[in-house]
């Protein structure tokens, strides 16, 4: 590869790395193009991105960015996975990670923020942004549910109260 073209690569990496939420670096000892070719397709379906890059580059393109220093995880093959929602990186290589062995992940970055393998795995497992929307809209909802049967009970009360009234004159009748 001739220095244009380095000059190239380190310069889109480091725009795509710049706008990313969260990397995570996984090692790649093993894998079968077709492992990563699912890996690549699970995490572009997400809305991020799979690169692999040589190391000396990719801690090039990095230095540029806001994102923490973590040159120190780029040591043998290394797959770098991105994604502009900070929770989609971390979920998809952790699942990846844990379908198959040859897959480990090292770390990341979650903007300033190093992470090692454990809190990329505590990531992982957390909420994503839609569900705790949704989980708040439920919560939202449910005192207005509760106040409206509330309120509908006393109602439904003095009216099945008056009903059995109305019924046992009738029958005394």
């Amino acid at each position: 590869m001739e220095r244009a073209e380095k000059r190239e690569l380190v310069a889109s990496l480091q725009s795509a790395l710049s706008g990313a939420g969260s990397i995570v670096l996984a090692q790649n000892a093993g894998l079968t193009v077709a492992n990563l070719e699912t890996l690549r397709r699970e995490v572009k379906g997400a809305g991020g991105y799979v690169k692999i890059a040589k190391n000396r580059l990719a801690k090039l393109a990095l230095k540029e960015t806001d994102h923490a220093d973590i040159s120190g995880l780029f040591t043998g093959p290394i797959v770098i996975a991105y994604a502009a929602d900070p929770m989609t990186a971390p979920k998809i290589a952790q699942k990846f990670a844990d379908k198959n062995a040859k897959y480990i992940v090292l770390g990341g970055a979650m903007g300033k923020t190093a992470l090692d393998a454990i809190n990329v795995k505590a990531l992982a497992t957390m909420p994503s942004l839609n569900e705790l929307r949704a989980t708040l809209a439920g919560m939202l909802k449910q005192p207005a549910t509760r106040i409206a049967s509330v309120i509908v009970a006393p109602a439904g009360n003095i009216a099945r109260v008056l009903a059995a009234h109305a019924e046992k004159s009738n029958e005394a009748a």
